[in-house]
Parts: structure tokens; sequence; C-alpha cells
């Protein structure tokens, strides 16, 4: 999968979504970004800090996950953002924040269907 192109659609998809980022199991930054004209709400090494934080979710929820079944998607509702974790196979991890009016089933629906038209 082209993960720049996928994360460029999902910024394109909705202008509420702030930030779409693909990262790798051990939380270097595959594609993506903050959209164009937003600055971010976090100090660099505070969004490190969230993304190794995320990393630990993501492992330990596939560990869990022979006796729940696969999590597809996570979402944490902040003061001031909302953040999805979406869960691409078992090497990839998707981060996306929106502002708090963005619809969460559009925000979800766009980036599972994109997801799913960008699978080579």
């Amino acid at each position: 999968m082209d993960y720049a192109k996928f994360c460029s659609q999902i910024l394109e998809a909705n202008p509420k979504i702030r930030f779409a980022t693909v990262y790798d199991q051990w939380a270097v930054c595959v594609a993506g970004g903050m959209r164009e004209g937003i600055d971010s709400l976090l100090s660099e090494h505070a969004e490190k800090e969230l993304v190794n934080l995320s990393i630990i979710d993501w492992k330990a929820r596939k560990d869990v996950s022979k006796w729940i079944g696969k999590t597809k998607y996570t979402l944490s509702v902040h003061d001031k953002i909302k953040r999805f974790s979406f869960y691409l196979g078992n090497d990839y991890l998707l981060l996306v924040s929106t502002e708090n009016e963005a619809d969460t089933n559009d925000v979800v629906d766009k980036v599972i269907q994109l997801y799913y038209k960008n699978q080579d």
C-alpha cells in the first residue's frame, strides 16, 4: 500500500481531520502528518510519547486478540480533539486526530473505505 497516498486521501476526505499518520511497530513514522496550515497542539516530545503509548496499547490489544478478536480501531475523546487509532494488520498503526465536531461514524467509515480501496 502507498501509505503517503492513503494519508493524503484521509486528510482530503474531511476538513475536520487534523492529522493522519501511519507508524510501524517500532513507532517509526512511515507516512503522513499534520494537515497543512494546522498547528499541532502537542510539542514534538509529547507527540512522540503519545505515539509510543499508542504502540504499547496496540501491542497489548494484539496479545488479547486470541480471546476477544482483533481490534479494528480505538477512539479517545479529549476536550480539544478526538484521537483514533486504526490497526492496519499486524505491522502498521494509523493515528488520526480530528476536531471534536467531526462525526465519529463518518471518520471511521471513510478511513475503513479508503483502507480497502488502497489494498494492493
